[in-house]
């Protein structure tokens, strides 16, 4: 089976040099918020240029303790897309705000900020974009809205460490920014970790309040706080990474590029398009089909695996039904929630395995004849 992502390939690339980092912390005896997750948040702050990075344990963490550390809570509105995965408005909901919701871009599938405006109210207190799939969103337009509401602005950047967006990288785009370090990631560890990056101290310092049960001083709780902090052995793989994410990043695109070219001339598949103001780093390579189920059946009959992002809107999940939100709300969401499929793409996937895709995808239309 052709995977859709191999995080392992990534990792043995660089397997010598995380066993050495991993028998350092082993020696240290400091396995959690030691010197390690220093330098990464050090390395990462200076690499987004920002003045701080936090390190907690997961992405959703990190969404979470940014919305607490903004004190949004009961009775605020947080405004970002339908279209993404769950715990983005999981994180606003956990704090006790409420999600609303904006449709998204047919082509970069990202939140269409010229609908936005409609749906800021009194209550509003962010907008949380997100930069799907490794494509940062229209961060100017979203941005400027958003002064002009007084609104703060968190980048959910989970899915685009090292995307661009007009020169600069995203997680310094807005307020604040929010990092996931899950395996299959573009910049991924050995299990779950997370990353807030922001130029405001004040923020910085309550989440590294937050983080750990609200504690300033070991004992003494200046507030209810969390439990998510990033371990040692999860730093030193990332810090082991680091180095070779933007190559990785690269390697991503030449695949990208490889499949436009290949692709772009069949009738029966859209490709994904990438914004020219900004670098795409493709953490899935999606494209969108009528036919998506027999396409996929056919890639899976020739041992090639593809996903399904996302296949149930969030204004029509279960667990939002009470915000009165019914189908046809958001059209183009919804549209790519029955067309969109992804095919294999990471840095280690080889040309010959590439091609083979190539060649089942180009057989799904002949089949279809």
């Amino acid at each position: 089976m052709i995977p859709i992502s191999n995080p392992k390939s990534q990792l043995q690339s660089v397997q010598q040099e995380i066993m050495a980092e991993m028998s350092s912390v082993l020696e240290s005896g400091q396995y959690i918020l030691g010197p390690k997750v220093e330098e990464l948040e050090s390395e990462v702050a200076r690499i987004l240029d920002v003045t701080d990075a936090i390190a907690v344990g997961n992405g959703t963490d990190a969404l979470i303790l940014t919305l607490h550390a903004y004190g949004i809570g009961k009775g605020d509105e947080v405004i970002t897309t339908p279209f993404t995965f769950f715990a983005t408005a999981e994180a606003i909901s956990r704090v006790g705000a409420t999600p609303v919701f904006v449709d998204v871009h047919e082509h970069s599938y990202n939140l269409d900020p010229n609908k936005l405006r409609k749906q800021i109210t009194p209550a509003t207190k962010a907008i949380m974009p997100v930069h799907l799939f490794g494509q940062a969103a229209e961060m100017t337009v979203i941005n400027k809205i958003a002064k002009e509401h007084q609104l703060l602005v968190i980048e959910d950047a989970c899915q685009a460490f090292g995307a661009t967006y007009q020169g600069e990288k995203v997680g310094g785009l807005g307020h604040a920014a929010c990092f996931s370090f899950f395996p299959t990631k573009n910049l991924g560890t050995m299990g779950d970790g997370g990353m807030i990056t922001t130029s405001d101290p004040k923020l910085a310092e309550r989440i590294k309040t937050l983080r750990v049960h609200g504690s300033r001083k070991k004992y003494y709780h200046h507030e209810i706080g969390y439990n998510s902090r990033l371990d040692e052995l999860h730093a030193a793989v990332l810090l082991t990474c680091l180095p070779y994410i933007d190559q990785w990043n690269y390697q991503r695109q030449v695949l990208a590029d490889r499949y436009y070219w290949e692709l772009k001339d069949l009738e029966h598949i859209k490709l994904p398009e990438k914004r020219v103001d900004g670098t795409h780093v493709y953490h899935l390579y999606s494209l969108q089909s009528e036919h998506r189920q027999a396409i996929i059946d056919e890639l899976t009959s020739k041992q090639i695996q593809t996903g399904t992002y996302y296949p149930c809107c969030l204004h029509l999940q279960k667990a939002y039904e009470h915000l009165g939100y019914k189908a046809g709300d958001f059209p183009i969401a919804e549209s790519l929630a029955e067309t969109l499929f992804a095919i294999p793409l990471y840095p280690f996937l080889t040309f010959k395995e590439q091609d083979i895709v190539i060649s089942a995808l180009k057989s799904s239309e002949v089949d279809r004849r």
